[in-house]
């Protein structure tokens, strides 16, 4: 192993490599621009989407809804959905996006809340779809409600303290200041991060120092050199894990700024929509 001439062929490769321009885009320009303009893309719309989601109206199909006219009134009341008609294809219009979610009450069941135990209420959705989903806690949340409601409403009829349906609740209070917090999110996405950017700034170089050398007939040439193959071996291999440190380094920095930047303007910004 000749050290000088492992650095030789090193050197040799990362003039070449500096100077193909296709190169410097996937090694440089791709790092700093694109790695954190995908992310901070990918934020955006994502926060975009869920404003959307909050902001929907969503469409309720309720089934057995005519002896629980005083349900119904509430859940208009405490929740912003929209009603539609009862229909026979409801199954397939939730399938199809036309339905976000609907509700089958049982028989009598505001007189079963006054008597007694009412039977389960059963919401209909599509797992996997943002918009059904949403509809689904809202209207989870508004019949727990009820539940809750229904019961304090009964032990003040027998002469007991309401407190008695809920005796206590539990609080959750973060005591973890949010630097931690993102750090230790960050922190766990972290090695797959170099990981991937790892691979990723090294697959154009180690396409490059072979299948491309061959390609220009460049390889016999060097193989024909008074250099030991293993060292021709070691110098691109060096040049392959520079280009690879390179575009991880370089992605790591370009995403460590955008995300301290954007997540500067975040509070900012929910103050200025508030």
């Amino acid at each position: 192993m000749n050290w000088k001439n492992i650095a030789t062929v090193y050197l040799k490769e990362l003039t070449d490599m500096l100077r193909d321009k296709r190169t410097v885009r996937s090694m440089i320009v791709m790092p700093l621009v694109m790695m954190p303009a995908l992310s901070i893309g990918i934020i955006k719309i994502s926060m975009i989407l869920d404003e959307k989601v909050k902001a929907e109206t969503p469409t309720v199909m309720l089934f057995g809804a005519a002896d629980s006219p005083a349900v119904v009134a509430q859940l208009k009341e405490k929740v912003k959905v929209e009603m539609v008609p009862e229909a026979a294809d409801w199954k397939q219009r939730i399938s199809d996006k036309k339905l976000r979610v609907a509700v089958q009450l049982p028989a009598k069941f505001e007189a079963a809340l006054k008597t007694g135990v009412a039977p389960a209420v059963t919401i209909y959705y599509y797992s996997g779809e943002a918009r059904s989903a949403s509809a689904r806690d809202r209207l989870t949340d508004f019949f727990h409600q009820l539940s809750v409601e229904t019961a304090r409403a009964r032990l003040v009829e027998h002469g007991l303290p309401a407190a008695l349906a809920q005796p206590f609740e539990t609080k959750q209070e973060n005591v973890a200041p949010p630097e931690k917090v993102g750090g230790a999110i960050f922190g766990g996405l972290l090695p797959y991060m170099i990981i991937i950017l790892c691979f990723t700034g090294a697959i154009y170089p180690a396409l490059d120092l072979t299948a491309g050398e061959k390609e220009r007939g460049t390889m016999e040439t060097l193989l024909c050199s008074p250099v030991n193959r293993r060292d021709i071996v070691l110098g691109k291999f060096l040049m392959v894990l520079t280009g690879s440190l390179s575009a991880m380094a370089l992605s790591l920095i370009s995403m460590t700024v955008s995300i301290v930047w954007f997540g500067s303007t975040l509070p900012q910004k929910a103050a200025s929509a508030g």
